[in-house]
């Protein structure tokens, strides 16, 4: 029985998962890892410490923002040092970042510091800025925060610095919540998505797992339900991280803190190992999540100690690390918790587009789509080869049979690396003769990592 095409129109589309995959033959879908950079903040004020977590950053204009929970344990007394606040820091790139002087809070006698608030929920205050073109004037900003019974409380804001409360009483009281729970609005959907921490008995074990949940308001939300991840196993997940990517919104991305309980490294009072992991979904409700873990905690041996290795809830765009290169993406990873005076926030760098890969080695391999329909005239690739490697594409129709002029002896092969390379043929580029019918692509790589295509007007 044929499948029905799947309409991509011009939208991008990574190889996070299978879903328009038909066949691969020597070609298989491999988990990238970012790559550490330098640490963005340390979180050594008075009102911060070692407990500092919990952080969300995301691009606002030319401004970059983050916020995070500044706190502090006292490893000799065992207890606290100071209440916990919301803090606020930003940048113009986001990977040099300042803590401003904003004079709102008060903090053991002074206001010289750059806490945004002090109120209910500063334990997991989760702010993002909203994107739905019937946002409520000075409702610009929100945020999800709160802890324990009482359940989630919903925050706004006109400037993304000062906060009050949308209402007193929670949005969402069906989970547990010590966690970051978090929200957005998704295009993708038309309403408010919210994701949040809570407890579920598998097998007679209680797993800290995902809920989700929807809202046209961001005051009234449907029933949560439970995420889905078909083919993996029962793993404590202690946060989401989940985001609908910038580059390809129809997907979802997930980077939820793996925590395994039974296992210790470093010898601490709180035990237990954690990791980052990574997960796709296109319904925000099912997820692929891998495995293997997407930063490991490597040979630091703070990161190996509990509640590390946390992935801040945002990917932002910034200038390249390397010289001459294009712009990367960058996510940002918790380290020291616990560990001395205060915790530090790395950065991490990712390729556009580059979190999983369609890979093949020298010797070759192929993969083929199902059926698609595009919109648009020009097919671009993001990939990397060896010096050796190389790609080549044939456009065929939902058949199978090559388009006149596009098959795989008509494609020179494309070698080097590239975020969107168009592809040529031997008669030129332009693929717009197929645009609106059920296509086919298959690829034939060498030593080569495919992330995305994208069909271009």
């Amino acid at each position: 029985m044929a499948c029905e095409p799947e309409i991509i129109g011009d939208r991008r589309e990574l190889f996070v998962d299978d879903a328009l995959i038909a066949r691969q033959d020597g070609v298989a879908l491999v988990l990238q890892r970012p790559v550490p950079r330098e640490v963005a903040v340390v979180h050594d004020a008075p009102w911060e410490g070692n407990t500092c977590c919990y952080h969300t950053v995301f691009q606002d204009g030319r401004l970059y923002r983050m916020y995070y929970r500044g706190s502090h344990f006292d490893e000799e007394r065992g207890v606290a040092d100071h209440p916990e606040v919301v803090c606020y820091a930003e940048s113009r790139d986001g990977i040099h970042w300042e803590k401003p002087d904003l004079g709102l809070v008060g903090f053991k006698g002074s206001r010289h510091n750059n806490i945004v608030w002090d109120g209910y929920g500063s334990h997991n205050f989760a702010a993002f800025r909203d994107q739905n073109p019937d946002c409520r004037p000075g409702e610009e900003y929100k945020a999800l925060a709160g802890s324990g019974r009482e359940g989630l409380r919903a925050l706004v804001s006109p400037d993304g610095v000062h906060w009050r409360l949308l209402q007193e009483a929670p949005v969402i009281t069906h989970g547990a919540f010590d966690s970051q729970n978090l929200a957005f609005w998704d295009a993708n959907r038309g309403c408010y998505a919210e994701y949040h921490r809570h407890f579920r008995e598998v097998d007679g074990r209680r797993v800290r797992d995902i809920m989700t949940s929807t809202s046209a308001d961001f005051r009234t939300w449907t029933d949560p339900e439970w995420l889905e991840y078909p083919g993996a196993p029962v793993e404590h997940l202690y946060t989401n991280a989940i985001v609908a990517y910038p580059r390809a919104p129809h997907v979802y991305l997930g980077f939820p803190k793996r925590y395994v309980p039974e296992r210790t490294v470093v010898e601490h009072r709180a035990e237990g190992v954690s990791d980052g992991l990574f997960m796709s979904s296109r319904d925000g409700r099912v997820f692929r999540r891998w495995g293997e873990a997407f930063i490991r905690p490597g040979l630091q041996p703070e990161r190996w100690v509990n509640r590390n290795n946390m992935t801040a809830w945002g990917i932002v765009s910034t200038p390249a690390f390397l010289d001459h290169a294009p712009d990367e993406l960058s996510i940002y990873s918790t380290e020291h918790y616990y560990r001395g005076p205060a915790s530090k926030l790395r950065r991490w760098t990712v390729r556009p587009d580059g979190f999983v890969a369609a890979h093949a080695p020298l010797a070759g391999g192929e993969l083929l789509t199902k059926p698609l329909v595009f919109a648009g005239a020009h097919l671009e690739l993001n990939f990397s080869t060896s010096a050796a490697g190389s790609v080549q594409v044939e456009l065929l129709d939902a058949g199978g049979t090559p388009g006149e002029g596009r098959s795989l002896a008509d494609c020179p092969a494309m070698y080097g690396d590239s975020l969107a390379q168009r592809v040529r043929w031997r008669d030129g580029d332009d693929v717009s003769a197929w645009a609106g019918r059920a296509v086919r692509l298959r690829f034939v790589l060498r030593d080569a990592d495919l992330f995305a295509y994208r069909f271009t007007r």
